[in-house]
């Protein structure tokens, strides 16, 4: 039995004919012939009924277990998830981070850790429940595991992240180690009150009232991070230096080695830390430092500009520019803050017109107030007479002098012309943006460092080191 389908043409139209017919033998003249007869002419029947029927008779063995299947109940689950897990293996595989970790349990639970921080940030707990929803077993092979286990795992990477950074760093560069290393610090500040690195000291993040752990971050040239050190949050920038030169000297043994670190971060006795060790090293001075050398001459002003300059001096040598942009922009800041305050001290003068009875010098404290916040103290002389009207007066001889450095900045080096050029020279220190950019991957670009949900000093570092491996 099948669907027969005819197509015939009369007069210019096609006319379709849709017959159900089936085949049979039958005797003729001795001769066995097969011939067809048809049982229903469907033609008119809806074409969803058409193939109905002719599925039936192309799966007519089938139906038994079609019926079963159709009075059945069936239902669908999500399965765990596997994409972010098989991209992830694979660039662990690519940077060698899955190599260095290992494959013991630790190892592995490490390298989940930090593909929980990439795929979705949260405390020990969430990486557990997370790891209910991928297919973490399956893939990277690992038992059952609990927060607990986590904990430990955090533990036991503190007490072995020298080694792996070593056999990182080896992954990395191999016998070609590099000669440049970028250092800078920043600090995280802290919900609780427990943690065991937690201190209070200067917040970079403008979090009052919470204590914080620094952290100090060492990049190789190209900005990869390399090593990651986490102090007690009252620690100096300048205390953190030390270990990094010992790092790189000793750990790594890096023989070569130019540090390039802000200009709060390389001074006099870290110059003679980096002499000491065979490294040199590139920085920048202050402002302070920039006027005290034009007073005694080392160099004039004029020698500022949007082209690179470069000044030897006493075994150092200087390179000046004046970036044309900064400068604008510090300008129009600078005077933008002074208009606030003006158009403050009128109001508060306006207020006091209204208000016979308002104290005036409260009235001016808060335009003190105001000046201080803004920055812009050193430019301004703020008084309040008898007749109550506070007056804003701009100190535009001072405002002129700041006004002469806007934009320009100087970098500071040991290294000898024939190792860099002055170019080489202000492109690697312009190079620490890129470990500024690893601090805002780290802390609110996407990892996020905090909040940190642990106590005890070394899961602090554990859970520091997680982040900077993802």
């Amino acid at each position: 039995m099948h669907i027969h389908r005819i197509k015939s043409k009369q007069r210019n139209k096609v006319y379709k004919q849709i017959l159900l017919r089936e085949s049979y033998r039958e005797s003729v003249d001795g001769k066995s012939k097969v011939k067809k007869r048809t049982l229903l002419n469907l033609t008119k029947y809806p074409e969803n009924v058409i193939k109905a029927i002719e599925l039936a008779l192309k799966h007519k063995e089938d139906l038994p277990e079609l019926e079963i299947l159709l009075n059945s109940k069936v239902t669908q689950r999500q399965g765990r998830a596997v994409g972010a897990l098989w991209v992830l293996q694979r660039i662990s595989k690519e940077t060698g981070i899955d190599k260095v970790l290992g494959k013991s349990r630790n190892g592995l639970l490490c390298l989940w850790m930090v593909m929980a921080r990439l795929i979705d940030q949260g405390s020990r707990l969430s990486a557990v429940r997370l790891a209910d929803e991928h297919a973490v077993c399956e893939i990277l092979g690992i038992d059952d595991f609990s927060e607990d286990d986590l904990y430990d795992t955090l533990d036991w990477l503190s007490e072995n992240q020298d080694r792996i950074e070593k056999r990182l760093f080896k992954q990395s560069y191999g016998k070609e180690t590099p000669t440049m290393f970028l250092y800078d610090v920043t600090s995280s500040y802290l919900e609780g009150q427990q943690n065991e690195l937690g201190e209070w000291g200067y917040n970079r993040d403008k979090k009052r009232g919470k204590k914080q752990i620094v952290i100090g971050l060492l990049c190789g040239g190209d900005g990869s991070p390399v090593s990651v050190r986490v102090f007690k949050g009252n620690t100096t920038d300048l205390q953190t230096f030390s270990c990094q030169i010992e790092k790189t000297a000793q750990e790594f043994g890096c023989r070569q080695v130019t540090m390039v670190g802000d200009r709060g971060m390389i001074k006099s006795t870290q110059i003679e830390e980096i002499g000491s060790a065979g490294f040199h090293y590139i920085t920048a001075i202050t402002k302070p430092q920039i006027r005290s050398m034009v007073k005694k001459g080392v160099f004039q002003l004029g020698l500022f500009d949007s082209e690179l300059c470069e000044i030897k001096s006493d075994g150092c040598r200087y390179i000046l520019r004046r970036n044309p942009f900064r400068a604008a922009e510090v300008s129009e800041s600078r005077s933008s803050r002074i208009e606030s305050v003006q158009r403050f001290a009128a109001e508060q003068t306006r207020y006091l017109a209204e208000h016979p009875r308002a104290d005036s010098f409260k009235a001016i404290q808060k335009v003190w107030d105001k000046e201080g916040r803004l920055g812009v103290d050193n430019f301004l002389e703020i008084t309040c007479g008898d007749e109550r009207i506070i007056k804003v007066v701009v100190d535009e001889q001072n405002v002129s002098e700041v006004a002469e450095l806007d934009g320009c900045y100087v970098i500071k080096t040991d290294l000898p012309e024939a190792a860099a050029s002055a170019k080489t020279i202000h492109d690697r220190y312009k190079d620490l943006s890129l470990v500024e950019s690893a601090f805002r991957a780290m802390k609110t670009g996407h990892l996020e460092v905090r909040p940190i949900y642990v106590r005890k000093e070394s899961r602090t570092r554990g859970h520091v080191f997680i982040v900077m491996l993802a």
